[in-house]
């Protein structure tokens, strides 16, 4: 290990301090006030530095105030190390601990939510220190890795609370039915779900293996939808592909299809009864206690939670 230079360690900080405000007020009388020191004991100080440094840091003079060359040198110098000592300062402070980790969090795919946007960013502002580890699955794989304490935390669609789970509610996803430009109701006007009971069906895996977690299950079994699956996937995007490609008709959020109904590629079915929805839970095993990194970010949903429900009531 290095030891310091014996000039290093005999160097004086606070008399830098005191040169240092000698020359950004460019006045030994106003740096003694902002000093809150007697003009005397401010020269001393001076005097005591420049000693110490072996050379002289200002020109005296009682009409006019100038730094010598080495005073200039030292006045940056000097800049430099306040500079620092106020980030340091800034480093310690703010609205963040020091807890650290990985945080995995399952979640379904294509979500759009300012929620957990916010809730990821807040909790990377005031945690920095977090590793992040974002899977995503289909609804029915994280209700069950969870029930059965596979893993802690998931955002995932459910048509109700399971009971045996802790299930906060977040925001509602809208869907709808969409069709290809290649399919006979593309541009419809008016819908009844009637006629597209007998149409191809583009589904989600887990409707079709029958788990009952997203809307495309709850939408089949009260309308009797999908009698023939034409593709499925677990996987949105390849959901969406299908449906483009015109297998057949099939449900997808609204909020994950803007652009391809800009694009002209995908048209949302106007149906006349009414909207399809589901509601996306923060869900968590109770019988499994959660790890500081998982507290931080439930810790973080609620208090967003708390935030837009004062905000609702006081709309009303």
């Amino acid at each position: 290990m290095k030891s310091y230079e014996p000039g290093v360690n005999s160097l004086n900080w606070n008399l830098l301090r005191s040169f240092y405000v000698i020359a950004e007020e460019r006045s030994i009388t106003k740096a003694a006030l902002r000093l809150n020191m007697r003009q005397p004991s401010l020269s001393l100080a001076l005097q005591r530095l420049e000693e110490e440094l072996g050379c002289q840091l200002v020109h005296r003079d009682s009409r006019h105030f100038d730094l010598t060359a080495r005073g200039s040198r030292v006045f940056k110098e000097c800049e430099e190390i306040y500079g620092s000592a106020v980030r340091i300062k800034e480093l310690t402070e703010g609205d963040y601990d020091e807890t650290s980790g990985l945080l995995r969090l399952h979640i379904v795919s294509n979500l759009h939510s300012q929620i957990i946007d916010e809730a990821i960013r807040l909790l990377h502002q005031r945690s920095p220190s977090i590793t992040w580890q974002l899977e995503v699955a289909n609804s029915g794989d994280i209700v069950r890795s969870i029930a059965q304490e596979q893993i802690s935390i998931g955002i995932c669609l459910l048509t109700k609370p399971v009971v045996t789970l802790n299930c906060r509610l977040l925001f509602r996803e809208e869907f709808a039915i969409f069709c290809g430009r290649e399919h006979p109701l593309f541009g419809a006007k008016n819908v009844v779900l009637r006629e597209l009971q007998h149409e191809p069906f583009v589904s989600f895996t887990c409707a079709v293996e029958g788990l009952g977690l997203e809307p495309v299950a709850v939408l089949r079994e009260g309308a009797g939808l999908g009698s023939r699956v034409a593709g499925s996937s677990s996987n949105l995007e390849e959901v969406r592909r299908m449906i483009i490609a015109g297998l057949g008709v099939g449900v997808l959020p609204v909020a994950a299809t803007r652009n391809e109904i800009e694009k002209g590629q995908l048209w949302p079915l106007p149906i006349a009864e009414e909207g399809i929805g589901a509601d996306v839970f923060l869900i968590s095993n109770p019988n499994m206690k959660l790890r500081p990194v998982e507290e931080r970010f439930v810790a973080i949903i609620d208090e967003l939670l708390q935030i837009e429900e004062k905000t609702s009531s006081a709309a009303l």
